[in-house]
């Protein structure tokens, strides 16, 4: 995607981080009864928001783009190999594991299959009376 096709407003557009509440409500909560001074919370709620921002652009400015580099290359191997290693290889289990189901299907048929039909005949003579 390029820049000009990116939505600057909804970064999370299919809500990857939903769970990270980071605002001053879902975070602190005063219940009924324990109320600090209106001042001390306006001034809570300011420091809290300042300090959430400032700290969270500073990690973002220092930390953000080295770490986009190394998850985009993380992804790229993981995509290679899945497309250059497991899918073929999983491709290759597969047809082989499909060979081997007609074998042991072929084999069970020719042997098994007569052993159950006749015990399925000698059995079915049985007749169980109640006096």
């Amino acid at each position: 995607m390029q820049a000009t096709e990116m939505d600057m407003q909804n970064r999370d557009p299919n809500n990857v981080n939903d769970h990270l509440k980071v605002a001053f409500e879902d975070v602190i909560a005063e219940p009924d009864g324990a109320h600090s001074i209106d001042c001390v919370w306006r001034c809570s709620y300011s420091c809290f928001n300042c300090a959430k921002g400032c700290c969270y652009n500073v990690l973002a400015i220092l930390c953000g783009i080295p770490l986009a580099l190394c998850w985009g290359c993380e992804f790229a191997c993981i995509t290679f190999q899945h497309v250059w290693q497991i899918t073929p290889c999983l491709r290759v289990f597969m047809i082989n594991c499909g060979c081997a189901q007609k074998f042991f299907g072929t084999c069970l048929q020719c042997c098994l299959g007569p052993i159950c039909e006749t015990c399925g005949l000698l059995f079915s003579n049985i007749v169980v009376k109640k006096q």
